[in-house]
């Protein structure tokens, strides 16, 4: 029994530190490809939300592929290392970009490689954690991540200070820590305990599914449809007149009170249920964005920011936990998958829309659209999770 919590927790160490290292790589870069799309290509917030809803939408396409695949094999360790080297090779294309569809390139193989690694660690994770912990181990594991999203953000930071606007330099060393986030993973061990699984047939038909996921489904879909690329509070800030390097401060703020109350707050989802922390996180979503859109005062987005890590805190990690409880079993990975599939769907339209209600509208909109569908799935969550 101490030998099998020794590598319970081995694993899900070792994939914290994958993720802390995958981490400082993608936000060393994440950041200023903003103002690298700007200044280089001189295209604007349409293209970037294009950029980003093909990419994020890719990645969410491929998740429920990627978890049935995982049940059906029974192997969590493979697609976890191919997903994890696909987002370094993503990197190098961005090294190699000489035009803004370079970027969606490279943005697509990272967010692929999310796509295909995600489903099949979170049921590692899920698997190595005692019945009674998830929210913990999770939790856990998104403090690692945010620690590493912290480290990467500061890097990029004293970064574009030393290279002066040399962004291939910064792509180039990007490739380091995310190398070696995928050498950890060999020394994961894979779990054995799901002997004797009958085949299953992964379905997208809305009839199939679990009443209590459908219920959760529908207002994850909406809240999606106003959850924006990030790079729009960072452009929205750059906007307002905020110097780039403060920009880049702005959102280590986001990834501080992110990294602060990740853990906790997956922590006390295990006491206390999952379903008030997503309400909350929802509900703080839709206030920020509304920040965002009335706000014109640059010290402001100091709190902003702070805030918008608390919904991050609130419904990332818990979240995840909340639909391992209610998977099946034998099929953990496919529904996890399934959730961050069909929730998928809504990304790209959530960025390519914000893009144009930006461009037709003025920033503001963009933010105002957001703050509505977070309300508005907030409070459709708040009685529907009754059910829960």
């Amino acid at each position: 029994m101490a030998l099998a919590q020794r590598t319970v927790m081995f694993n899900i160490i070792l994939l914290g530190i994958t993720s802390l290292l995958t981490d400082i790589s993608s936000e060393m870069v994440y950041p200023i490809l903003p103002l690298y799309l700007v200044t280089k290509f001189g295209v604007g917030p349409a293209v970037l939300g294009f950029i980003e809803g093909v990419a994020e939408s890719l990645a969410s396409l491929l998740k429920v592929f990627s978890g049935f695949f995982s049940d059906k094999l029974k192997a969590r360790k493979p697609f976890t290392i191919l997903g994890y080297t696909s987002s370094t090779i993503g990197k190098l294309f961005l090294y190699l970009s000489t035009s803004w569809w370079y970027v969606l390139v490279a943005r697509a193989i990272d967010r692929m490689g999310k796509g295909v690694r995600t489903a099949p660690r979170d049921a590692l994770i899920a698997e190595s954690a005692d019945a009674h912990k998830k929210g913990a181990a999770f939790g856990l594991h998104r403090t690692m991540d945010t620690v590493g999203a912290s480290i990467g953000v500061a890097a990029a930071y004293f970064l574009i200070r030393a290279y002066q606007g040399d962004f291939k330099d910064i792509f180039l060393l990007s490739l380091i820590p995310a190398g070696l986030g995928v050498f950890f993973l060999f020394f994961v061990r894979e779990q054995k305990k799901r002997t004797n699984i009958p085949a299953v047939t992964v379905t997208l038909r809305w009839s199939m599914l679990d009443k209590r996921l459908k219920a959760f489904l529908i207002f994850t879909f909406v809240f999606t449809l106003g959850n924006s690329s990030n790079q729009f509070l960072l452009l929205r800030a750059k906007d307002l007149g905020s110097p780039f390097t403060t920009v880049i401060l702005f959102y280590l703020v986001y990834n501080i009170s992110y990294l602060v109350c990740a853990y906790p707050a997956a922590w006390i989802s295990d006491k206390i249920g999952r379903k008030t922390l997503l309400v909350a996180g929802y509900f703080f979503y839709g206030l920020v964005y509304l920040g965002f859109a009335m706000n014109r005062r640059i010290p402001v987005f100091w709190l902003l920011f702070a805030v918008y890590g608390l919904y991050m805190a609130f419904t990332e990690g818990v979240e995840k936990a909340l639909i391992a409880d209610i998977a099946p079993t034998h099929l953990r990975a496919t529904t996890i998958g399934l959730h961050a599939t069909l929730v998928g769907i809504g990304l790209f339209p959530a960025s390519f829309i914000a893009g144009l209600l930006w461009k037709s509208f003025g920033a503001a909109s963009c933010f105002y659209f957001g703050s509505a569908m977070g309300i508005s799935a907030s409070i459709g969550l708040l009685y529907i999770l009754k059910g829960l």
